[in-house]
């Protein structure tokens, strides 16, 4: 082996171990607060408190730890007004990113599958809105589950793409259950884009490595007097504008993650 095999050898072996120290970061907190966040959620507003711990303690505790930081690069809305949260979606990393967003708590809905996750899918089932993808009923009560909780004065925070697993698409197309949420409650949307998690932690643990993440808000979306027949142009343009951001970064993050991907799969 030469001497460039053998660096590029301990390179992938230093990733996987990056990879496996991110899971370990994230599993230390639940494991050893996960009686007090059990608790939390028995209490009629205890998700604030689990809320607060997810952002205040989990998140940076999993960001720091694996060596990123977090980087604003303009102003965001106020704090206090539930609103629908939007962003692109190209790693684990986007989730303590999120957190990390808004003071204001929000509620996930996601897939149910992750409930099946030793500790984390027990806090998960009781914290989040699961929905499972196959099934038109589960899609439909999300929307139920939803009301609920803006009643409590949370906001709801959506993933839109359709898919998200493949490296080699910029920013796949959105699923319209976001807007048509939104519009349904007239709530303003909040959309984000995350610069840099496509190229620096990605779904493939081939490649990464660590240091600021950026993340850059556009203007709030207001929804009201919007009906049913805005949510399509809505999701549309909401994509349009996400992709362009991607494509305008000077840092050309998730085009580099990209290209870097498709030079291995050549």
């Amino acid at each position: 082996m030469s001497f460039n095999q053998y660096l590029y050898f301990m390179s992938k072996v230093l990733l996987v171990l990056w990879r496996i120290w991110f899971y370990f970061l994230s599993a230390i907190p639940v494991i050893l607060l996960f009686i007090p966040l059990a608790l939390f959620l028995v209490l009629p507003n205890g998700y604030r408190y689990l809320y607060w711990v997810a952002r205040n303690i989990w998140a940076p505790f999993v960001l720091f730890g694996t060596g990123f930081w977090v980087k604003r690069l303009n102003s965001f809305p106020p704090e206090g007004v539930s609103m629908v949260l939007v962003a692109n979606h190209s790693s684990y990393m986007d989730i303590m990113l999120m957190f990390r967003m808004r003071k204001t708590p929000f509620v996930f809905v996601g897939k149910k599958e992750i409930g099946k996750i030793p500790f984390f899918g027990y806090l998960y089932k009781r914290a989040a809105i699961l929905v499972d993808r196959s099934s038109a009923q589960s899609r439909l009560e999300v929307y139920d589950q939803a009301r609920k909780v803006i009643a409590k004065g949370y906001s709801i925070c959506i993933f839109p793409e359709k898919e998200y697993l493949d490296e080699t698409v910029l920013l796949n197309s959105f699923k319209r259950g976001a807007f048509k949420l939104a519009i349904e409650h007239q709530l303003p949307i909040f959309p984000m884009i995350f610069l840099d998690c496509k190229r620096k932690f990605p779904w493939n643990t081939t490649h990464g490595f660590g240091g600021a993440l950026r993340v850059k808000a556009l203007d709030l979306i207001e929804t009201k007097g919007m009906n049913e027949s805005d949510i399509k142009p809505l999701t549309e343009h909401m994509h349009q504008e996400i992709k362009n951001e991607l494509l305008a970064d000077p840092k050309q993050h998730a085009i580099r993650a990209i290209e870097v991907w498709k030079k291995r799969t050549a």
